[in-house]
């Protein structure tokens, strides 16, 4: 399974009461806050629903590069390696 790091980069302030919980499903409580995850359907999917707070960057364990993507694209990006 391919691991993701996910940081918050917006605020959730005005925004649905799904995607506040969400985001906190996701262990993000604050901007600049990150998590990481193993990446499979279910955080895939909330993933998409913020993809517009937060920046997703996968994390390759072998050699140490990291891919960076944020908003929609970074679902799709990540969705076509595997």
């Amino acid at each position: 399974m391919t691991k993701v790091r996910i940081k918050q980069i917006r605020s959730a302030i005005d925004r649905s009461t799904k995607q506040k919980r969400t985001l906190q499903a996701l262990g993000l409580r604050k901007i600049n806050a990150s998590v990481e995850h193993q990446l499979n359907d279910n955080i895939r999917g909330m993933i998409f629903r913020v993809s517009h707070l937060v920046e997703v960057e996968e994390i390759s364990g072998t050699d140490g590069s990291e891919t960076k993507a944020a908003g929609g694209q970074s679902v799709n990006a990540i969705a076509e390696e595997e």
